[in-house]
Parts: structure tokens; sequence; C-alpha cells
């Protein structure tokens, strides 16, 4: 595609493999460039503008927050420095770890209890329904 390409919206989220209503949402949030309009009012994006969505996308399947995901477009809009680029990695790193932690207690807790449950009869008595009332003895 030639950098002279421009895309309507419709186009543009087609070849970006969006919907239109993130496009808007992307422009809204400042992760595109506000695009040329038409004399009709049309909105007139860049073949730049697929690369970035893109990147967006890629960006959120990593776990990164929009707000992240701005800041590394903003680096990467200023050829900020790859210290910068790694610090903000190297935290997420640090979250999904701790969310993985979480994760596996919280299986772990699911496990046992699901072990204790018979699944037959009445819900009385039920360990499961225990453990989420505070009822079964255990301090919170």
């Amino acid at each position: 595609m030639s950098q002279s390409t421009h895309f309507t919206i419709g186009r543009l989220a087609d070849a970006a493999g969006v919907g239109i209503d993130t496009v808007r949402f992307y422009e809204r949030r400042g992760l595109l460039p506000t695009p040329k309009r038409t004399t009709s009012g049309y909105r007139l994006y860049n073949a730049d503008s697929i690369s970035r969505i893109r990147f967006v996308r890629r960006a959120k399947g990593l776990g990164f927050t929009l707000d992240e995901i701005q800041n590394l477009l903003k680096l990467q809009d200023n050829a900020g420095p790859k210290a910068e680029v790694k610090a903000i990695t190297k935290l997420k790193l640090e979250q999904i770890a701790a969310k993985i932690s979480d994760l596996t207690r919280m299986r772990s807790a699911l496990e046992s209890l699901s072990a204790e449950c018979s699944g037959k009869g009445s819900i009385s008595g039920c360990p499961i329904i225990e453990a989420m009332t505070g009822t079964d003895g255990e301090q919170q």
C-alpha cells in the first residue's frame, strides 16, 4: 500500500480487522491521529492507521491496557528510549505473575471445596456455599 492511499473509516476497519466503532473509539482515545476529512465530512485515514490499529490489538492481546498502549505509541512516535519500553513491559510481567498467583490460589481453593462437596442432596451443609457465606468457621 502506498503512503498516499487513503481509506474511509469502513475500508480502514475492514483492512485492520476491527469494527467501525472500534476505529472511532481508538480515535477518541488518541490512539489514532485525527484523520483528514473530505469536504463532505468523511474521515480519510492513511495506511499507517492500519498498522497502528494492529499494534493496539496485538498489545491488548498481550495484556496491556489502553493507557499503557497509548504510552507505548507515544514512545514509538517520538523515538523514545528502549529502557522505557522495557520498564513498561517488566511492570506488565510483574502484574501478570501476580494474576497467575491469584488465579492459582483461587483454583486450589475451588478444587478443595469441590472435592468436599458430594453434589447430592439439599444445599444445606454445602461446603462451597458455606465457604462463600463465611459459615464454615474460617475467618475472613
